[in-house]
């Protein structure tokens, strides 16, 4: 009898824990939009945040090196989108410092900086962003930092489009 409360009891406790660590994972999966990528609906046109946001970005010292215009393109492959256009940011200074370094270098996938401005069935425009402040607390050396420094600045240029 003694045996058997003892399996008893663990097979509870190995139910609530497998339990516990579902429910950690639904409600990171479930909230991760709201945490790793960011969105905020504009009170401008999208003609007017495509200008606004690249004019905002030079003047912050930063670089357009690329804008994807994601409806031009599947356009070209035959389908039909709302306006939505993908920036791709550098600035020199944050990129040498992780570029400059072997050991950082692993990150360059995740460079140039991006963000998306489009338009949505509602006819609104919104931005959205990855949290590269967040991502880059994850890793070491000289990535942090810098990731939390492009954030920052990132973020202030898109500030100045939810202003409007």
């Amino acid at each position: 009898m003694k045996m058997n409360m003892n399996k008893k009891n663990l097979i509870y406790l190995s139910s609530a824990f497998l339990g516990g660590v579902l429910l950690v994972f639904a409600i990171i999966y479930f909230s991760a939009q709201g945490i790793m990528m960011k969105e905020k609906q504009l009170n401008i046109s999208f003609a007017e945040a495509d200008t606004l946001f690249q004019q905002t970005t030079i003047a912050k010292g930063w670089k357009v090196v690329t804008v994807h215009d994601m409806q031009a393109t599947m356009k070209k492959n035959g389908k039909d989108v709302k306006s939505i256009k993908v920036y791709e940011l550098c600035h020199p200074e944050h990129a040498y410092k992780v570029l400059s370094q072997d050991a950082e270098r692993i990150v360059s996938s995740l460079m140039p900086c991006r963000v998306s401005i489009y338009e949505k069935s509602n006819g609104k425009t919104y931005v959205s962003w990855m949290n590269t402040g967040l991502l880059g607390s994850l890793m070491k050396g000289v990535v942090p930092e810098v990731m939390k420094d492009a954030s920052r600045e990132s973020e202030e240029i898109i500030s100045v489009l939810l202003s409007k």
